[in-house]
């Protein structure tokens, strides 16, 4: 019996970027540069996916350097991890959009119940970073320039074309972050990927600047997923 658990892990094994990119920006692919993020999310994979049930499609942006880009899993933390009982031996990173996603993810019913009928992913499963006028490594988006955007536009064709052959419900899917959804609807346009796209505020942007209302987004949040 082939398992989400196998087709995830062999699907994030043969992860990668061949492309060229704009000067000064850089691919981030913990599977292929940390030992420990694959571990960790083999673990993560075979401990929520170990079966053959439907499962819907959440797509955030791309991995950021605290939450997937460390670990592997998207919108997971270390200190998240360790809190699933997921061993972590790397350093305790933490992003606050995966603050939000697991408070959401325990109002939902907890871990067992919603990964059982979603998996999060990526427009673009791989993420970039830009080095800042300090000298320091910092995220960046795959719409963050046009000729960023250009040069990955077949990349992310071809992850969501490989999300469709694993066998993913592909009729409906939830997209965090509007001008993300905005790119994706041009993207869906063109591919026809999926049929409705169903838009909620990216984590991050609840965290920086609506956390009083973080309440009312996780409601939000639970209405669209039920």
């Amino acid at each position: 019996m082939i398992t989400w658990s196998d087709k995830i892990i062999a699907y994030n094994k043969e992860l990668h970027y061949s492309g060229k990119l704009p000067k000064g920006i850089s691919i981030m692919n913990p599977y292929a540069e940390s030992v420990e993020a694959w571990k960790a999310s083999e673990a993560f994979y075979k401990k929520f996916y170990k079966d053959q049930e439907p499962r819907k499609l959440i797509l955030g942006i791309n991995p950021g350097r605290h939450g997937a880009g460390a670990t592997g899993i998207p919108f997971t933390d270390p200190k998240r991890l360790l809190e699933l009982n997921i061993p972590w031996e790397g350093s305790l990173s933490h992003e606050p959009s995966s603050v939000y996603v697991y408070d959401m993810i325990g109002a939902y019913g907890g871990p067992e119940g919603f990964y059982g009928r979603y998996f999060i992913n990526s427009v673009s499963p791989l993420g970039y970073t830009i080095r800042n006028k300090a000298g320091k490594d910092v995220n960046f988006n795959y719409y963050d320039t046009p000729a960023l955007l250009k040069k990955v536009l077949p990349f992310i064709h071809a992850n969501l074309e490989q999300l469709g052959s694993m066998g993913f419900d592909m009729d409906r899917v939830y997209v965090l972050g509007v001008k993300n959804a905005r790119c994706l609807e041009q993207i869906n346009a063109e591919g026809k990927y999926f049929g409705e796209l169903v838009v909620l505020e990216h984590p991050r942007y609840i965290m920086q600047y609506q956390l009083r209302a973080k309440s009312f987004f996780i409601d939000k949040y639970l209405a669209a997923l039920r």
